[in-house]
């Protein structure tokens, strides 16, 4: 049966009057409509979650949840490209999903520097430039300077880019905002 819920169209199996099972539950993916869904869709949406394989002792599950398709091993999760997969996967592909490092939203922990302009002649460091959540900055590794307005990434030399970061380190650390209080 087809049933609209809180979360979106699910199907849920019908159990004869008395009996005291809960009925087993499964929602429709977004390529799914509640007038489209054919009885072999829904069987296979209720035998969610499916155990793909096991390693060390744990069973490797392909689920549907809140935000896709994923893959689960007690407390390690990985998300699938494709809802699915979650029918198609091999353990084999599982395991390498799981052994890969996890993949986040948005931004790269560490993205590639834009220029490398050689080594800071007073502390020996490399000193690089990358492109920042406020725009591009040179740095050491240890203290970050913003480029300047008239400071263009392609013809920023090593001596402005030591001036700039002298320049950040005589400011001294940042100031720490105070918690706002609410009202």
């Amino acid at each position: 049966m087809v049933r609209s819920g809180r979360f979106g169209p699910y199907v849920t199996e019908e159990l004869p009057e008395g009996s005291d099972e809960k009925p087993r539950t499964g929602s429709l993916f977004q390529s799914m409509s509640p007038e489209t869904i054919t009885l072999e869709d829904a069987l296979k949406l209720l035998s969610l979650p499916r155990v793909v394989g096991e390693s060390d002792g744990e069973q490797i599950l392909a689920r549907n949840g809140r935000f896709g398709p994923y893959l689960e091993k007690g407390k390690e999760t990985r998300s699938l490209e494709s809802e699915e997969q979650i029918f198609t996967l091999t353990e084999e592909e599982a395991l390498a999903l799981l052994a890969a490092p996890k993949q986040r939203r948005g931004r790269s922990a560490s993205a590639a520097p834009l220029r490398d302009l050689g080594a800071d002649p007073s502390s020996g460091r490399q000193v690089v430039v990358k492109e920042g959540r406020f725009g591009p900055y040179a740095t050491d590794g240890e203290t970050n300077a913003s480029l300047r307005a008239g400071d263009a990434v392609e013809s920023l030399t090593l001596d402005r880019a030591v001036e700039l970061l002298a320049e950040r380190r005589a400011k001294g650390p940042g100031k720490k905002r105070a918690p706002q209080r609410r009202k």
